[in-house]
């Protein structure tokens, strides 16, 4: 297959951010969408120009530790590949290996480890290498075996790049792992008077033409990124539900609109509309002209085309919409046809 011969061609430019890959694969200049866990379907915005891409691709290939519903968007060919956790044992040639985790604090310490599910699955590092080893064959530069056989190989390597992992095997097993660099905490700035150096940024006025809202999405209290744990919020006081709609309760009144009121939301950029539908309405202590909904299920308003300037990140917490009450009697219809 040509797109399998390709990657033994490793690039030396640039690579490409989240937004302009995803861009290169919906203009169709991508064959292969390789992930290392992850829902990049969930995740990314304009849902469904992103399958669209995705099914483009001449191969898919997920390595992940549970299904999510990103996998059943394929390319014409798709392999999933199931691997251990980061929290499972992993036994390997030089025995059992050791992962380590950086936490929200900044601290990177060893992982705890479970019984791994039972199969024949293989580590991350397994994988990798596995493709390394045969797609590059006599043209492999190195240690790709030593390093699937003891992952202090990898480290060392780390160790030597990276900077704030120094030492990296020995401080790992320390006692509770290390902290990596943080200036704030030991007021040590890598600048040229090694003092703290602020910017401020300009903040600019979003122009609402009447009727609209400005929408941010937010993640739920029992959620992981686009893993959803249980459709609750104890942030938020919501329970069993996900598709809903905060508003301010003045904007409620302004459009007739009263709690637990079922909405179609849609989005408005550069003369596009997008609609996400069947919101219920919350009312929330939210400033008025602005709306708060969960990620992902309101990805599908966010455009491709829509990014933040600087960071060509897009633009999820400042998207313009409308909203629109399903009448009452349509909601009645649904519900005899169901």
């Amino acid at each position: 297959m040509p797109w399998v011969r390709n990657l033994a061609l490793s690039p030396r430019a640039h690579g490409l951010d989240v937004v302009k890959s995803l861009r290169a694969m919906v203009e169709g200049k991508t064959k292969v969408f390789f992930s290392l866990g992850g829902n990049l379907l969930a995740a990314g915005p304009d849902t469904e120009l992103i399958a669209k891409g995705m099914r483009g691709q001449q191969a898919t290939i997920f390595v992940a530790t549970k299904l999510n519903r990103g996998h059943l968007t394929t390319g014409s060919l798709s392999l999933l590949l199931p691997t251990l956790a980061h929290v499972d044992i992993d036994m390997q040639a030089a025995g059992q290996q050791m992962t380590s985790c950086e936490s929200t604090t900044g601290v990177v310490a060893q992982n705890k480890v479970l019984e791994p599910l039972p199969g024949q699955m293989l580590s991350e590092v397994a994988i990798i290498s596995a493709m390394a080893i045969a797609t590059l064959g006599d043209r492999l530069q190195g240690d790709w075996v030593a390093m699937t056989a003891n992952y202090d190989r990898i480290r060392d390597h780390i160790s030597r790049v990276v900077p704030g992992f120094e030492n990296f095997n020995e401080r790992l097993r320390q006692r509770g792992g290390f902290y990596l660099p943080n200036g704030p905490r030991e007021l040590t700035f890598k600048t040229p008077d090694q003092k703290a150096h602020f910017s401020v940024t300009k903040l600019e006025k979003i122009g609402l033409e009447p009727g609209q809202l400005v929408m941010a999405t937010v993640r739920a209290h029992d959620q992981f990124n686009t893993t959803i744990y249980d459709n609750n919020d104890r942030y938020r006081g919501i329970h069993g539900e996900r598709r809903v709609i905060f508003l301010n309760k003045e904007d409620m009144a302004e459009r007739g609109l009263n709690p637990r009121d079922l909405v179609n939301i849609s989005s408005h950029h550069e003369g596009q509309t997008r609609t996400a539908e069947r919101f219920v309405v919350v009312p929330y202590d939210v400033p008025r002209g602005n709306t708060v909904t969960y990620y992902p299920e309101t990805n599908v308003l966010v455009p491709l085309s829509s990014v933040v300037k600087t960071s060509n990140t897009p633009t999820s917490k400042t998207l313009v919409v409308t909203i629109a009450k399903i009448p009452a009697e349509a909601v009645h219809q649904e519900a005899a046809l169901a």
